[in-house]
């Protein structure tokens, strides 16, 4: 065996085996997953899939019922207490603004706060706001009277029960989309 000494000849063969270990490994990494995927993990994909889609919050004043949308999935139903006569919920497009827990109440009438956490603040622990004309603001929260879901009692927020708005607090993020109709 004759051993040619040509430093050009051995940068050629190096980068030959360097292009061609990196396409063998490019194709164990990428393509060989692709051929040996089995159902189940297909069906994962695409579950997963859905999960990237938006949700979507559409509130029933008539019914009082949220529904919550993935996609065009409906998700969940959750009863709720709408404005009462005088002030009723805005109707429209809205996207919740802002999120809180343990938020304080202000009285609307005497001005009076309630901080958050207190057994008695009429917001719960959650708030999730979608609606301000600036100094008024209208959103989801639970509620310590949790026999006023299902009825027109509100100030023009969404009330729902204890349970419910924890639940949804933890799904929904800033700029989610909220629909209000009749």
């Amino acid at each position: 065996m004759r051993i040619i000494n040509n430093p050009n000849l051995y940068k050629m063969l190096a980068s030959f085996v360097m292009v061609a270990t990196a396409s063998a490994l490019f194709n164990l990494l990428v393509e060989a997953p692709s051929h040996s995927t089995s159902s189940s993990q297909t069906k994962a994909k695409s579950t997963d899939n859905s999960k990237t889609q938006p949700l979507d919050l559409i509130i029933s004043l008539s019914r009082r019922q949220l529904i919550l949308y993935r996609g065009n999935n409906q998700i969940k139903t959750y009863p709720v207490a709408v404005g009462r006569s005088g002030w009723e919920t805005p109707t429209g497009n809205f996207q919740v603004m802002t999120k809180l827990e343990n938020p304080a109440w202000m009285n609307p009438f005497t001005g009076k706060s309630i901080l958050g956490g207190q057994s008695d603040n009429p917001l719960g622990k959650y708030w999730i706001g979608f609606w301000t004309n600036g100094k008024t603001w209208i959103g989801f929260h639970g509620t310590p009277n949790p026999e006023s879901v299902g009825k027109a009692t509100s100030h023009g927020c969404i009330r729902m029960y204890n349970k419910d708005i924890q639940e949804l607090f933890h799904q929904v993020s800033v700029g989610t989309s909220v629909t209000v109709m009749q």
